[in-house]
């Protein structure tokens, strides 16, 4: 495809790697564990401050997404450590609930993701949060957001004090 891809995880110095991409790619995983290994390296600022400062691309997806959020308090992930702290990339001014659904498992008696972000909310009144369904991304430039996807594109938009909002078109949204 004309791009060569190197993992952090090959550079003596993660710092000087990130100061040098062209792009910072961020996949899944354990968002938990993902924000620990970005505070332990020290990485939130350098990129940070690549993405917003002299604009290189910032492409996350799961975990990558999560990180891309002020905090990881609306990952899915099951806290295996502890993260050193929530704040993330803050590279958006909403959080992202990755993977988002509103299946519910027949027997299942437990809290819907919809219910989980709808206590969120009630927590974090001043934050927005966007479900994104599987096969569903957006694309930031500057203060446009864009959803693409696969088929038919939508997100879940959850603010506090509104009702839930099925999304096909951001063009329109301030945050």
């Amino acid at each position: 495809m004309g791009h060569r891809v190197t993992s952090i995880h090959h550079f003596e110095d993660y710092k000087k790697a990130i100061l040098e991409a062209d792009c910072v790619m961020v996949g899944g995983g354990n968002t938990w564990h993902l924000t620990r290994l970005l505070h332990q390296h020290e990485l939130i600022e350098p990129i940070r401050e690549r993405v917003q400062n002299d604009g290189i691309p910032y492409i996350g997806w799961s975990a990558g997404s999560n990180v891309a959020c002020p905090t990881l308090k609306t990952t899915n992930d099951m806290p295996i450590v502890d993260p050193l702290s929530f704040e993330t990339l803050n590279l958006v001014p909403f959080q992202i609930n990755a993977h988002y659904t509103e299946l519910t498992l027949e027997g299942h008696g437990g809290e819907t993701r919809q219910m989980r972000l709808g206590e969120f909310i009630i927590a974090n009144p001043d934050t927005y949060v966007l479900g994104l369904p599987e096969g569903t991304m957006i694309r930031v430039e500057g203060d446009k957001y864009e959803l693409l996807g696969i088929e038919s594109p939508k997100c879940k938009l959850f603010k506090f004090g509104q009702e839930e909002q099925e999304l096909t078109d951001l063009s329109g949204l301030t945050f």
